[in-house]
């Protein structure tokens, strides 16, 4: 049964072609959401921050991966074309692990959120992700049980995400103890406090802070080895592109307000209180959000080819 759902699932997976290649040569891949390009930057911002993302993981010595489900298929590496077409198509479901088989079904566009990028990035044989920030527990998720599905993938999928922290809309507390109920490590990339996303820093510790690539790509393996799932490494955004606490703080309760006002729930509500703040900000956390996405992008370049020769 599992060598026939191994073949489903290979059916269903259309590899670019330099994507394919370098996984079958044994190069560092990176694999990259698209959620951000269809539900997380307005147009034009969307398609840059795509275009930079590649970049910086390029730079870097690896071979981009975007992931998106185009046409009822998944498809783990996009062309220029099909990354506009993200960008600009007005009907691209947001995909997580609970409506993937849905979208496929129906033949449909699908942007992967976290957890479906995860779980398709593993199908696909690679082992580094890198986002902007995950999502967690949301605030009053005590009451509601409104726990994003990136907590529980990130329990059983094999792959190392770099992000710059949970999503600072959420409950960073409960998204930690939840973490830690489910046995994932965090690791504070040349931080010992998990970044804020917008700021650098929050008052929560991480598990272990790690200074290098070479470090980090050793603890992944070794993680991996023992069966284990997996790993959260966050990385603070660069300073000059950080956001005063206060500015932030007060964005995010602002936008809460504005939600609340006007019934917004459920897979809605990220989307809303990130624009929210945006508008809010004037722009800035637009400029942050895409500094952190880039900064993130690189250091999961530098760990997938420090893991290459780790695994060698």
């Amino acid at each position: 049964m599992e060598q026939q759902n191994t073949l489903q699932i290979a059916r269903l997976i259309s590899f670019h072609e330099e994507v394919g290649g370098a996984l079958r040569t044994g190069r560092p891949v990176v694999a990259l959401e698209s959620t951000i390009i269809s539900h997380g930057f307005p147009w034009p911002q969307n398609l840059e921050v795509a275009q930079a993302a590649e970049e910086a993981v390029r730079a870097e010595g690896a071979v981009p991966a975007t992931i998106a489900i185009l046409s009822g298929r998944i498809h783990v590496g996009l062309t220029p074309t099909e990354v506009r077409t993200l960008a600009q198509h007005d009907d691209v479901a947001k995909v997580s692990r609970r409506n993937l088989s849905l979208v496929l079904a129906a033949g449909a566009y699908g942007a992967t959120t976290v957890a479906a990028t995860m779980w398709c990035a593993a199908q696909a044989g690679i082992r580094v992700f890198a986002t902007g920030g995950i999502g967690g527990v949301h605030r009053g998720g005590a009451q509601t049980l409104d726990i994003s599905a990136d907590l529980q993938e990130l329990a059983r999928t094999q792959v190392a995400v770099v992000c710059a922290g949970a999503k600072a809309i959420l409950d960073i507390g409960l998204t930690l103890e939840y973490l830690e109920t489910v046995g994932v490590p965090v690791i504070g990339y040349e931080t010992d406090y998990l970044p804020g996303f917008y700021t650098q820093a929050t008052s929560y510790g991480v598990d272990s802070r790690l200074d290098t690539p070479e470090a980090v790509a050793q603890v992944a393996a070794l993680h991996w080895s023992l069966g284990l799932g997996g790993l959260l490494v966050a990385c603070p955004v660069p300073s000059a592109h950080a956001l005063p606490v206060s500015t932030v703080d007060r964005a995010i309760e602002e936008a809460l307000q504005a939600a609340t006002r006007s019934g917004v729930s459920g897979a809605a509500v990220t989307p809303f209180l990130l624009d929210h703040i945006r508008r809010t900000t004037e722009g800035e956390s637009l400029g942050t959000n895409t500094a952190l996405i880039r900064n993130n992008a690189a250091i999961a370049a530098r760990i997938a080819v420090a893991l290459q020769t780790t695994s060698t």
